[in-house]
């Protein structure tokens, strides 16, 4: 029974076939005129109208398609977009902290031609660590004891004086900022009398820096640069090479400096932001370590 079934659908699909085959030749072979091309004809004209009214009934159907379908490829794209910005806000960040960095060594450089650092055994480092109150006391390096650190170890980074190494480990260490209250440095003007005095914070103000028992007589000017003497100051030993540049005089006003001998000084150094910094392991080139009474 089955078989017959099948016999007969393939019986019926050859015939459909043939009937199409035979209907084609003659539909190209007849003029434009003949029945074939009429019956085309009216079929088109009486389906033409249900053509069009499908069409504009399933427009509606068709925009929200194509909306969604842009939707899709849209977000698709914002996506994209956002983690390429991704990307490149990371690239761009990398590339900022890398210019920062390469700043902050060519003045270690300069700093190093100028003072003759290597005489001192420096060693590099990096900060890992920082004060996390506003004053910025403190920062924590890399480098310890087994790189030959000790403590009260001179600082130097960015050009500049950073401070005192305070804490030794093995493996890393803490720097005691210049800014930090318990700070004293024997510090020198670079005016034409070379006049010295000490440099201590400015209470109230950790970016602040006060150069203090200068002679009244100083012809301190703002924009002065002030650097580590090198040598004893009073009671005050240097712990510092000489020629350190430790900042610039921001205000030389005459009355207090003929009243109280001082004049206000803004770090060379950006404590807040700084990355490398340079330990002076020896800081009086194999001389007696000096201290603060």
């Amino acid at each position: 029974m089955r078989d017959k079934q099948v016999r007969r659908r393939r019986a019926v699909l050859g015939l459909l076939v043939a009937v199409s085959v035979v209907l084609l030749t003659a539909y190209f072979r007849e003029s434009p005129n003949s029945p074939l091309h009429t019956v085309q004809r009216g079929i088109v004209e009486v389906l033409s109208p249900i053509q069009s009214g499908a069409s504009k009934a399933l427009k509606p159907v068709r925009d929200v398609a194509g909306w969604f379908s842009d939707t899709f490829q849209a977000k698709t794209q914002r996506d994209q977009l956002q983690k390429e910005v991704q990307a490149l806000h990371s690239e761009l960040a990398t590339a900022q902290r890398a210019v920062v960095e390469n700043r902050q060594l060519t003045k270690q450089v300069g700093l190093d031609n100028s003072i003759g650092v290597d005489a001192y055994h420096p060693v590099a480092a990096y900060v890992i660590g920082r004060d996390p109150t506003l004053w910025y006391a403190t920062i924590e390096v890399d480098k310890g004891s087994a790189d030959g650190v000790r403590v009260e170890d001179p600082v130097i980074g960015d050009g500049g004086l950073v401070g005192k190494i305070s804490t030794v480990a093995p493996t890393v260490a803490v720097v005691t900022l210049i800014t930090d209250h318990s700070m004293a440095v024997a510090a020198q003007l670079q005016d034409r009398g070379g006049d010295t005095g000490v440099l201590v914070p400015a209470v109230g103000n950790p970016d602040q820096l006060l150069l203090q028992d200068l002679p009244r007589t100083a012809a301190a000017q703002a924009g002065q640069e002030v650097v580590t003497t090198g040598f004893k100051y009073s009671q005050l030993e240097s712990l510092y090479p000489p020629g350190i540049p430790i900042g610039q005089v921001s205000n030389a006003n005459r009355d207090a400096l003929a009243n109280d001998g001082q004049v206000q000084v803004n770090p060379s150094v950006d404590l807040r932001h700084l990355d490398a910094v340079q330990i002076l392991t020896s800081p009086h080139a194999g001389g007696q370590r000096a201290q603060v009474p």
